[in-house]
Protein backbone atom coordinates (compact mmCIF):
# COMPACT_ATOMS: atom_id res chain seq x y z
CA UNK A 1 0.00 0.00 0.00
CA UNK A 2 1.45 3.28 -0.67
CA UNK A 3 2.81 6.40 1.18
CA UNK A 4 -0.59 8.24 0.07
CA UNK A 5 -3.10 5.75 0.62
CA UNK A 6 -2.04 5.37 4.44
CA UNK A 7 -2.21 8.81 4.92
CA UNK A 8 -5.38 9.31 3.27
CA UNK A 9 -6.79 6.28 5.51
CA UNK A 10 -4.94 8.17 8.80
CA UNK A 11 -7.07 11.56 7.90
CA UNK A 12 -10.36 10.43 6.94
CA UNK A 13 -11.93 11.45 10.13
CA UNK A 14 -11.20 15.08 9.65
CA UNK A 15 -11.65 15.13 5.20
CA UNK A 16 -14.09 12.51 4.58
CA UNK A 17 -16.58 11.44 7.34
CA UNK A 18 -19.40 13.84 5.97
CA UNK A 19 -20.21 10.97 3.63
CA UNK A 20 -21.69 8.84 5.99
CA UNK A 21 -25.01 11.08 5.71
CA UNK A 22 -28.69 11.20 6.26
CA UNK A 23 -31.70 11.83 4.71
CA UNK A 24 -32.49 15.47 4.04
CA UNK A 25 -35.79 15.34 5.46
CA UNK A 26 -35.53 16.59 8.97
CA UNK A 27 -37.49 14.62 11.84
CA UNK A 28 -39.76 15.95 14.27
CA UNK A 29 -36.43 15.65 16.28
CA UNK A 30 -34.58 17.32 14.21
CA UNK A 31 -37.18 19.97 14.35
CA UNK A 32 -36.65 20.64 18.04
CA UNK A 33 -33.46 19.95 17.76
CA UNK A 34 -32.95 16.63 20.47
CA UNK A 35 -31.19 13.30 19.74
CA UNK A 36 -34.10 10.70 21.14
CA UNK A 37 -31.13 8.52 21.92
CA UNK A 38 -28.86 9.98 22.93
CA UNK A 39 -31.44 11.96 25.79
CA UNK A 40 -32.77 8.51 26.74
CA UNK A 41 -29.17 6.87 27.44
CA UNK A 42 -28.41 10.11 29.59
CA UNK A 43 -31.92 10.26 31.43
CA UNK A 44 -31.39 6.51 32.46
CA UNK A 45 -28.11 7.33 33.68
CA UNK A 46 -28.82 10.05 35.25
CA UNK A 47 -32.23 7.88 37.28
CA UNK A 48 -29.44 5.20 38.21
CA UNK A 49 -27.58 7.96 40.16
CA UNK A 50 -29.90 9.49 42.25
CA UNK A 51 -30.95 5.89 43.26
CA UNK A 52 -27.34 5.03 44.58
CA UNK A 53 -26.84 8.13 45.69
CA UNK A 54 -29.68 7.94 48.11
CA UNK A 55 -28.18 5.20 49.04
CA UNK A 56 -24.81 6.18 49.31
CA UNK A 57 -25.50 9.51 50.98
CA UNK A 58 -27.04 7.15 53.85
CA UNK A 59 -30.63 8.05 52.66
CA UNK A 60 -30.20 11.79 52.56
CA UNK A 61 -33.00 13.02 51.11
CA UNK A 62 -32.09 16.45 50.77
CA UNK A 63 -28.92 15.55 48.45
CA UNK A 64 -31.23 13.96 46.34
CA UNK A 65 -33.41 16.74 45.99
CA UNK A 66 -30.37 19.10 45.28
CA UNK A 67 -29.06 16.17 42.61
CA UNK A 68 -32.78 16.47 41.02
CA UNK A 69 -32.18 20.14 40.82
CA UNK A 70 -28.65 20.03 39.27
CA UNK A 71 -30.22 17.80 36.76
CA UNK A 72 -33.21 20.05 36.04
CA UNK A 73 -31.04 22.73 35.37
CA UNK A 74 -28.59 20.53 33.15
CA UNK A 75 -30.77 19.22 31.22
CA UNK A 76 -32.36 23.03 30.83
CA UNK A 77 -28.97 24.12 29.77
CA UNK A 78 -28.65 21.19 26.81
CA UNK A 79 -31.91 21.69 25.59
CA UNK A 80 -31.09 25.26 25.49
CA UNK A 81 -27.61 25.49 23.76
CA UNK A 82 -28.82 22.49 21.42
CA UNK A 83 -31.27 25.33 19.45
CA UNK A 84 -28.65 26.90 18.84
CA UNK A 85 -27.02 26.19 15.69
CA UNK A 86 -23.19 25.50 15.61
CA UNK A 87 -21.82 28.36 13.22
CA UNK A 88 -22.89 30.75 16.22
CA UNK A 89 -20.63 28.72 18.84
CA UNK A 90 -17.93 29.11 15.93
CA UNK A 91 -18.80 32.71 15.92
CA UNK A 92 -18.39 33.12 19.93
CA UNK A 93 -15.98 30.80 20.78
CA UNK A 94 -13.09 33.35 21.21
CA UNK A 95 -14.74 34.95 23.43
CA UNK A 96 -15.11 31.74 25.44
CA UNK A 97 -12.01 31.23 25.84
CA UNK A 98 -11.38 34.82 26.87
CA UNK A 99 -13.81 35.17 29.01
CA UNK A 100 -12.68 31.50 30.88
CA UNK A 101 -9.01 32.89 31.11
CA UNK A 102 -10.08 35.46 33.17
CA UNK A 103 -12.14 33.81 35.52
CA UNK A 104 -9.22 31.60 35.93
CA UNK A 105 -6.72 34.60 36.91
CA UNK A 106 -9.68 35.66 39.55
CA UNK A 107 -9.72 32.79 40.73
CA UNK A 108 -5.66 32.98 41.24
CA UNK A 109 -6.55 36.82 42.67
CA UNK A 110 -10.10 36.53 44.89
CA UNK A 111 -11.05 32.99 44.69
CA UNK A 112 -12.33 30.87 47.78
CA UNK A 113 -10.06 28.89 49.42
CA UNK A 114 -11.17 25.22 50.48
CA UNK A 115 -9.31 22.33 51.51
CA UNK A 116 -6.23 23.99 51.18
CA UNK A 117 -7.63 24.26 47.04
CA UNK A 118 -8.23 27.64 45.17
CA UNK A 119 -10.80 26.57 43.16
CA UNK A 120 -13.47 28.50 43.73
CA UNK A 121 -15.10 31.79 42.83
CA UNK A 122 -18.10 33.11 44.98
CA UNK A 123 -21.34 34.83 43.44
CA UNK A 124 -23.40 36.84 46.06
CA UNK A 125 -26.74 35.11 45.99
CA UNK A 126 -26.00 31.82 43.95
CA UNK A 127 -23.39 30.43 45.45
CA UNK A 128 -20.23 29.34 44.03
CA UNK A 129 -18.43 28.60 40.30
CA UNK A 130 -15.57 26.38 39.59
CA UNK A 131 -14.34 28.30 36.31
CA UNK A 132 -12.01 25.24 35.78
CA UNK A 133 -14.98 22.92 34.94
CA UNK A 134 -15.72 25.48 32.27
CA UNK A 135 -12.63 24.98 30.52
CA UNK A 136 -13.54 21.08 29.91
CA UNK A 137 -15.88 22.49 27.09
CA UNK A 138 -13.86 25.73 26.65
CA UNK A 139 -10.61 23.64 25.39
CA UNK A 140 -12.54 21.74 22.41
CA UNK A 141 -14.22 24.38 21.20
CA UNK A 142 -11.35 26.83 21.02
CA UNK A 143 -8.67 23.45 19.53
CA UNK A 144 -11.37 23.34 17.01
CA UNK A 145 -12.23 26.49 16.26
CA UNK A 146 -8.61 27.67 15.42
CA UNK A 147 -7.84 24.02 13.53
CA UNK A 148 -11.11 24.57 11.52
CA UNK A 149 -9.45 27.70 9.60
CA UNK A 150 -6.26 25.81 8.61
CA UNK A 151 -5.26 22.86 6.55
CA UNK A 152 -5.27 19.79 7.56
CA UNK A 153 -3.11 17.73 8.91
CA UNK A 154 -2.08 20.97 10.94
CA UNK A 155 1.41 21.77 9.93
CA UNK A 156 4.26 22.52 12.60
CA UNK A 157 2.90 26.23 13.06
CA UNK A 158 -0.73 25.26 13.96
CA UNK A 159 0.33 22.49 16.03
CA UNK A 160 2.78 24.65 18.45
CA UNK A 161 0.22 27.34 18.41
CA UNK A 162 -2.79 24.94 19.11
CA UNK A 163 -0.10 23.97 22.50
CA UNK A 164 0.20 27.39 23.75
CA UNK A 165 -3.68 28.01 23.43
CA UNK A 166 -3.95 24.46 25.57
CA UNK A 167 -1.22 25.34 28.09
CA UNK A 168 -2.18 28.77 29.10
CA UNK A 169 -5.29 27.63 30.73
CA UNK A 170 -3.88 24.23 31.91
CA UNK A 171 -1.05 26.44 33.86
CA UNK A 172 -3.75 28.07 35.65
CA UNK A 173 -5.22 25.40 36.56
CA UNK A 174 -2.59 23.80 37.66
CA UNK A 175 -1.71 26.27 39.88
CA UNK A 176 -4.75 26.15 42.23
CA UNK A 177 -3.81 23.41 42.66
CA UNK A 178 -5.85 21.22 40.52
CA UNK A 179 -3.45 18.45 38.71
CA UNK A 180 -6.29 16.08 38.18
CA UNK A 181 -8.77 18.64 35.88
CA UNK A 182 -5.49 20.50 34.51
CA UNK A 183 -5.16 17.03 33.10
CA UNK A 184 -8.41 16.05 31.76
CA UNK A 185 -8.71 20.29 30.00
CA UNK A 186 -4.90 19.19 28.30
CA UNK A 187 -6.19 16.09 27.22
CA UNK A 188 -9.76 17.81 26.02
CA UNK A 189 -7.25 20.14 23.93
CA UNK A 190 -4.86 17.13 22.93
CA UNK A 191 -7.81 15.20 20.93
CA UNK A 192 -8.54 17.43 18.88
CA UNK A 193 -5.23 17.70 17.63
CA UNK A 194 -5.44 14.41 17.07
CA UNK A 195 -8.62 14.14 15.09
CA UNK A 196 -7.15 16.79 13.02
CA UNK A 197 -5.04 14.38 11.62
CA UNK A 198 -1.78 14.64 14.30
CA UNK A 199 1.22 13.40 12.41
CA UNK A 200 2.21 9.79 13.95
CA UNK A 201 6.03 10.51 14.10
CA UNK A 202 5.20 13.49 16.12
CA UNK A 203 2.64 11.63 18.94
CA UNK A 204 5.40 9.15 18.68
CA UNK A 205 8.18 12.10 19.59
CA UNK A 206 5.62 13.59 22.25
CA UNK A 207 5.46 10.45 23.93
CA UNK A 208 9.18 10.26 24.59
CA UNK A 209 9.60 13.99 25.79
CA UNK A 210 7.11 13.37 28.34
CA UNK A 211 9.89 10.88 29.80
CA UNK A 212 12.10 13.82 31.21
CA UNK A 213 8.60 16.68 31.22
CA UNK A 214 7.48 13.79 34.04
CA UNK A 215 10.49 13.85 36.05
CA UNK A 216 10.68 17.71 35.77
CA UNK A 217 6.88 18.19 37.19
CA UNK A 218 7.95 15.45 40.08
CA UNK A 219 10.68 17.46 41.01
CA UNK A 220 9.44 21.44 40.78
CA UNK A 221 5.40 21.18 39.91
CA UNK A 222 4.43 18.19 41.54
CA UNK A 223 3.05 18.98 45.56
CA UNK A 224 4.07 16.96 48.64
CA UNK A 225 0.43 15.38 48.67
CA UNK A 226 0.44 14.83 44.79
CA UNK A 227 3.08 12.69 45.01
CA UNK A 228 1.86 10.77 48.13
CA UNK A 229 -0.47 10.34 45.79
CA UNK A 230 1.30 8.89 42.53
CA UNK A 231 3.39 6.68 45.67
CA UNK A 232 0.21 5.00 47.64
CA UNK A 233 -1.28 3.75 43.87
CA UNK A 234 2.16 1.75 43.63
CA UNK A 235 2.02 0.39 47.14
CA UNK A 236 -1.35 1.45 49.29
CA UNK A 237 -0.13 -1.06 51.58
CA UNK A 238 2.51 0.98 53.12
CA UNK A 239 0.04 3.07 54.70
CA UNK A 240 -3.24 1.07 54.82
CA UNK A 241 -4.68 3.80 57.78
CA UNK A 242 -3.44 7.21 56.14
CA UNK A 243 -2.52 7.40 52.60
CA UNK A 244 -3.74 4.09 51.51
CA UNK A 245 -7.20 4.19 53.41
CA UNK A 246 -9.04 5.42 50.12
CA UNK A 247 -7.64 2.76 47.88
CA UNK A 248 -7.90 -0.11 50.70
CA UNK A 249 -11.43 1.02 51.37
CA UNK A 250 -12.23 1.39 47.48
CA UNK A 251 -11.13 -2.15 46.84
CA UNK A 252 -13.02 -3.55 49.48
CA UNK A 253 -16.54 -2.28 49.06
CA UNK A 254 -15.45 -3.20 45.32
CA UNK A 255 -14.71 -6.80 46.07
CA UNK A 256 -17.59 -7.45 48.49
CA UNK A 257 -20.21 -6.70 46.01
CA UNK A 258 -19.14 -9.80 44.03
CA UNK A 259 -21.49 -11.26 41.11
CA UNK A 260 -24.63 -9.60 41.62
CA UNK A 261 -24.15 -7.35 45.12
CA UNK A 262 -25.03 -7.45 48.38
CA UNK A 263 -28.71 -5.43 47.10
CA UNK A 264 -29.82 -1.87 46.98
CA UNK A 265 -29.24 -0.21 50.06
CA UNK A 266 -27.60 -2.86 51.67
CA UNK A 267 -24.21 -1.73 51.32
CA UNK A 268 -21.71 -1.52 54.57
CA UNK A 269 -18.78 0.10 53.25
CA UNK A 270 -20.25 3.66 52.34
CA UNK A 271 -23.42 3.16 55.45
CA UNK A 272 -21.22 2.90 58.36
CA UNK A 273 -18.68 5.46 56.31
CA UNK A 274 -15.32 3.19 55.88
CA UNK A 275 -15.76 4.36 52.45
CA UNK A 276 -14.31 8.41 51.83
CA UNK A 277 -16.65 10.20 49.51
CA UNK A 278 -18.79 7.60 48.43
CA UNK A 279 -21.18 10.27 46.67
CA UNK A 280 -19.08 11.91 44.96
CA UNK A 281 -16.25 10.54 43.41
CA UNK A 282 -15.81 6.94 45.03
CA UNK A 283 -19.72 6.64 44.31
CA UNK A 284 -18.70 3.67 41.95
CA UNK A 285 -17.21 1.69 44.88
CA UNK A 286 -20.41 2.24 46.79
CA UNK A 287 -22.34 0.86 43.14
CA UNK A 288 -20.58 -2.07 42.56
CA UNK A 289 -20.53 -2.75 46.32
CA UNK A 290 -24.50 -3.02 45.84
CA UNK A 291 -25.14 -4.16 42.26
CA UNK A 292 -22.03 -6.61 41.69
CA UNK A 293 -20.25 -7.20 38.58
CA UNK A 294 -23.67 -7.19 37.00
CA UNK A 295 -24.83 -4.02 37.80
CA UNK A 296 -21.29 -2.33 37.04
CA UNK A 297 -21.45 -3.96 33.25
CA UNK A 298 -24.87 -2.73 33.12
CA UNK A 299 -23.45 1.06 33.58
CA UNK A 300 -20.64 0.74 31.18
CA UNK A 301 -22.74 -0.15 28.56
CA UNK A 302 -24.86 2.34 28.84
CA UNK A 303 -21.75 4.71 28.82
CA UNK A 304 -20.30 2.53 25.52
CA UNK A 305 -23.53 3.78 23.90
CA UNK A 306 -23.16 7.45 24.97
CA UNK A 307 -19.91 7.27 23.32
CA UNK A 308 -20.67 5.36 20.33
CA UNK A 309 -23.77 7.79 19.51
CA UNK A 310 -21.32 10.95 20.20
CA UNK A 311 -19.17 9.65 17.89
CA UNK A 312 -21.39 8.70 15.20
CA UNK A 313 -22.79 12.35 15.38
CA UNK A 314 -19.54 13.72 15.13
CA UNK A 315 -18.87 11.40 12.41
CA UNK A 316 -21.53 12.30 9.94
CA UNK A 317 -21.50 16.36 10.56
CA UNK A 318 -20.29 17.97 7.06
CA UNK A 319 -18.21 21.17 8.75
CA UNK A 320 -14.82 20.61 10.21
CA UNK A 321 -15.21 22.60 12.98
CA UNK A 322 -18.31 20.25 14.19
CA UNK A 323 -16.51 17.01 13.52
CA UNK A 324 -13.40 18.13 15.74
CA UNK A 325 -15.51 19.62 18.27
CA UNK A 326 -18.08 16.64 18.26
CA UNK A 327 -15.26 13.91 18.54
CA UNK A 328 -13.06 15.56 21.32
CA UNK A 329 -16.40 15.85 23.79
CA UNK A 330 -17.00 12.23 23.13
CA UNK A 331 -13.70 11.10 23.72
CA UNK A 332 -13.50 13.16 26.82
CA UNK A 333 -16.39 11.62 27.66
CA UNK A 334 -14.36 8.55 27.68
CA UNK A 335 -11.23 9.53 29.25
CA UNK A 336 -13.22 11.14 32.59
CA UNK A 337 -15.26 7.53 32.67
CA UNK A 338 -12.10 5.89 32.73
CA UNK A 339 -9.67 8.10 34.97
CA UNK A 340 -12.30 7.73 37.49
CA UNK A 341 -12.84 4.33 37.52
CA UNK A 342 -9.13 3.41 37.41
CA UNK A 343 -8.50 5.39 40.26
CA UNK A 344 -11.16 4.32 42.47
CA UNK A 345 -9.78 0.75 41.04
CA UNK A 346 -6.43 1.10 42.13
CA UNK A 347 -4.62 1.60 38.76
CA UNK A 348 -4.50 5.04 38.49
CA UNK A 349 -3.75 8.10 41.03
CA UNK A 350 -6.36 9.50 43.02
CA UNK A 351 -7.01 13.21 41.21
CA UNK A 352 -10.68 13.88 42.60
CA UNK A 353 -12.52 13.14 39.25
CA UNK A 354 -15.95 13.01 39.28
CA UNK A 355 -17.76 9.95 37.62
CA UNK A 356 -19.70 11.65 34.53
CA UNK A 357 -23.54 12.02 35.38
CA UNK A 358 -23.12 9.41 38.86
CA UNK A 359 -21.18 11.67 41.22
CA UNK A 360 -23.08 14.11 43.29
CA UNK A 361 -22.25 17.61 42.17
CA UNK A 362 -23.81 20.61 40.34
CA UNK A 363 -21.49 22.04 38.10
CA UNK A 364 -19.36 19.24 36.78
CA UNK A 365 -22.47 18.09 35.31
CA UNK A 366 -23.82 21.34 34.07
CA UNK A 367 -20.60 21.84 32.41
CA UNK A 368 -20.97 17.92 30.83
CA UNK A 369 -24.39 18.18 29.52
CA UNK A 370 -23.59 21.86 27.89
CA UNK A 371 -21.59 19.48 26.13
CA UNK A 372 -23.89 17.12 25.06
CA UNK A 373 -26.28 20.26 24.03
CA UNK A 374 -23.31 21.07 21.71
CA UNK A 375 -23.49 17.61 20.06
CA UNK A 376 -27.18 18.04 20.13
CA UNK A 377 -26.54 21.23 18.13
CA UNK A 378 -24.17 19.92 16.00
CA UNK A 379 -26.66 16.59 14.70
CA UNK A 380 -29.49 18.29 14.29
CA UNK A 381 -28.70 21.55 12.30
CA UNK A 382 -26.01 18.86 10.28
CA UNK A 383 -29.10 19.62 7.47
Amino acid sequence: MSSNSLKSQQYRFSRHSHHFGQDNTPTIWERIHIDPWLTLLLLTVCFMSLAILYSASTQDMSMVIRQVVSYGIAFTVMIAMAQIPPHIYKLFTPFFYVAGLILLVLVDRIGEVRMGAQRWIGIPGFGSVQPSEFMKLGMPMICAWFLSKRDLPPNIVSIVVTLIIIALPVLLIAKEPDLGTSLLVAASGIFVLFLAGLPWWLIGSAIIMMIPMVWGAWQFLMHDYQKQRVLTLLNPESDTLGTGWNITQSKIAIGSGGISGKGYLEGTQSHLHFLPEGHTDFIIAAFSEEFGLIGVCVLLFLYACILMRSLYIALIHKDTYGRLLGGAIAISFFVYVFVNIGMVGGILPVVGVPLPLISYGGTAVITLLAGFGLLMSIYTHNN
